[in-house]
C-alpha cells in the first residue's frame, strides 16, 4: 500500500471527497497524526485511504477552510438548483 503525503494545496477533488465523507462535521484531536517528516519538522495530519493508497494530508488552517468551501459548495447545489429546475420544469 502506498503511503502520500499531501498538502491542502495539491489536494484533489477525489481526496478532499474522502476527507469530507471520513469528517464530516471536521477531524478531532484524536484523528490527527504527528511523524517527523525527512528534515525533522514534526507534521500534523489527518488520514484518508482507498484501497491501494494511505493519504496523510497536513493540517492547516487553510485545509479547514477548503473544507468548509466544499461543503458549503455541495450543500448550496443541492438545495439551491435542483428546487429552481424541479420549480421551472416540472
Amino acid at each position: 500500500m502506498k503511503r502520500i503525503i499531501v498538502d491542502y494545496e495539491k489536494l484533489t477533488s477525489e481526496i478532499l471527497d474522502l476527507l469530507v465523507e471520513k469528517y464530516p462535521g471536521g477531524y478531532d484531536y484524536d484523528d490527527i497524526i504527528s511523524f517527523q517528516n525527512s528534515q525533522g519538522k514534526t507534521i500534523n495530519a489527518v488520514e484518508v485511504r482507498t484501497i491501494d493508497t494511505i493519504y496523510l494530508v497536513k493540517i492547516s488552517r487553510k485545509l479547514e477552510d477548503t473544507m468548509d468551501q466544499y461543503i458549503e459548495d455541495e450543500n448550496s447545489f443541492d438545495d439551491n438548483n435542483f428546487d429552481d429546475f424541479n420549480d421551472n420544469y416540472l
